[in-house]
């Protein structure tokens, strides 16, 4: 938003300029925050990395060419332990979507540079082969989420509907091992399940006080955001970004209660399109998709983390109401300290400059996509909208066809693949894929050889995994900001490189 990134492009208008100030960006915080917690209630290093494609996260394990593709094994022990945490169906979904996207439809459409898009494009331009990526993944995402949304709308009205009609009902948590909420009267799955289903039902949030909290909350941002920080967001955006918000949460909590991966970033790209189209360039439509962006990245991401709370929640026994205020001060907090940490990176470093230490190259990325944004969907590549359209029915499709099979009994729904977890590495690519689905062979392996002491010890293995690469972050995070120079980077690089 800073002249300091948009200098160099030709939306260098006094409307799309936004200076940072500490007052408007804790204000901004304050308002856009909280909403979404409402909206979804009813050696990694060995040594620290040296730089961009340097030590054992980037190896080539299956070649140069592979690699270019996105296929190799990265040493992340936290995603081997979150693939041990997954279900089965989960992590070859994941390496499925990965062979599709990878292996074949971003190779086949890349080949057609020149023809579908610009050849002087490159692979990560929105114009070209990167608009493919983004776009059908979100389409996908959006068609798998929206269907599960309708699905359990469907069957909450149908428990309501026995309640008031006095009918006993068993309280069965809407969730089950494949992701698709079971049927109503679903036995119990175990006494410990039950114990902890009969804790996390009973001290439930009202839903009337979640529908009040989003309400209200809208209303402020929507009074706020457009007179007092961002003028060139109208108020009838901000209203219409919450009015479609929840729907986008509940997807986006879906696939992150799916994968453990957040794609928060991707619903944000969609709102600078859809908001910097509707601006214009000439009414500050870059501040505007921006701004929406924000909003959107916002109230997604904080509903996503509110669920993963729930999910901890739920395990632990824990007080949903407890996790829900642990939640809302945990945003208090970071709506004020986010912004001073920023500033003091903002005033003791040259922050966005090229060159610099702190270049902040998603600035620059982000800044594009708003230009682009502001010219519609002329701006999308060739067959772009054709493609999302067909790839944002096929999971209603699969999906469709899974609840029938289940329906009649067919144990054939079991091997239908998870489009949400197949639309994820689209974006990504297949590296996390692969790493989750070693940590599914070696629970296998080890289910196989010990059963009763993997179930009681798999968990606690991942979770320590995962922990510990964590960790490691804080004092590579040190090094970092001491300017400490890696001891060595090893890289691989073709012959003729």
């Amino acid at each position: 938003m800073s002249s300091t990134i948009a200098s160099p492009d030709e939306g260098y208008l006094s409307k799309n300029i936004k200076e940072m100030k500490l007052n408007w960006m804790i204000g901004f915080l304050f308002v856009v925050s909280f909403i979404g917690l409402f909206s979804i209630v009813a050696l990694r290093k060995w040594f620290f990395t040296g730089g961009d494609n340097c030590g054992f996260s980037s190896f080539p394990t299956f070649g140069l060419k592979a690699y270019a593709n996105r296929f190799y094994f990265d040493f992340s022990a936290v995603y081997v332990g979150v693939g041990m945490l997954s279900p089965y169906m989960v992590n070859i979904s994941l390496l499925l979507g990965s062979i599709i996207s990878w292996g074949f439809m971003w190779p086949l459409i890349g080949e057609r540079k020149g023809d579908w898009y610009h050849a002087s494009l490159s692979d990560s331009s929105m114009s070209g082969l990167q608009g493919y990526r983004v776009f059908i993944s979100i389409a996908m995402i959006l068609g798998d989420g929206l269907y599960q949304f309708c699905l359990v709308v469907y069957k909450s009205a149908q428990a309501y509907k026995i309640q008031a009609s006095h009918q006993s009902s068993s309280s069965v948590l809407p969730v089950n091992a494949n992701g698709s909420p079971p049927a109503l009267g679903a036995p119990k799955i175990s006494y410990d399940d039950e114990i902890r289903t009969d804790a996390f039902l009973k001290d439930q949030i009202p839903t009337k006080f979640a529908i009040a909290g989003y309400v209200v909350l809208a209303l402020i941002s929507t009074v706020v955001l457009p007179t007092m920080i961002f003028k060139q967001l109208k108020w009838y955006y901000v209203l219409l970004t919450y009015i479609v918000a929840p729907v986008l949460a509940f997807c986006n909590s879906y696939g992150a209660g799916l994968t453990d991966w957040s794609l928060a970033s991707s619903y944000g790209k969609l709102g600078i399109f859809i908001f910097g189209a509707w601006a214009g360039l000439a009414n500050g439509g870059v501040i505007a998709g921006l701004a929406a962006c924000g909003v959107m990245m916002s109230i997604v991401s904080t509903a996503s983390d509110l669920m993963q709370d729930f999910k901890t929640g739920y395990m632990t026994r824990a007080s949903p109401k407890a996790m829900f205020v642990s939640q809302v001060v945990g945003t208090a907090f970071g709506c004020i300290i986010g912004p001073l940490v920023f500033w003091v990176f903002f005033k003791a470093f040259p922050l966005g400059k090229t060159g610099s230490s702190y270049h902040a190259p998603y600035a620059a990325l982000y800044r594009g996509i708003a230009l682009l944004g502001i010219e519609g969907l002329s701006s999308l590549p060739k067959h772009c909208v054709h493609l999302c359209t067909l790839f944002f029915f096929l999971p209603i499709a699969l999906n469709g066809a899974r609840d029938y099979l289940k329906h009649k009994n067919y144990n054939a729904h079991k091997y239908l693949p998870n489009v949400m977890s197949m639309a994820i590495p689209f974006y990504l690519g297949p590296y996390f894929a692969i790493d989750m689905c070693l940590g599914s062979l070696i629970l296998y392996v080890w289910e196989r050889r010990h059963k009763a002491q993997a179930d009681m010890l798999a968990s606690a293995l991942a979770s320590g995994m995962i922990c510990g690469d964590g960790i490691w972050s804080l004092p590579a995070s040190v090094l970092s900001l001491a300017g400490v120079k890696p001891p060595m980077c090893m890289k691989f690089v073709h012959e003729s490189g």
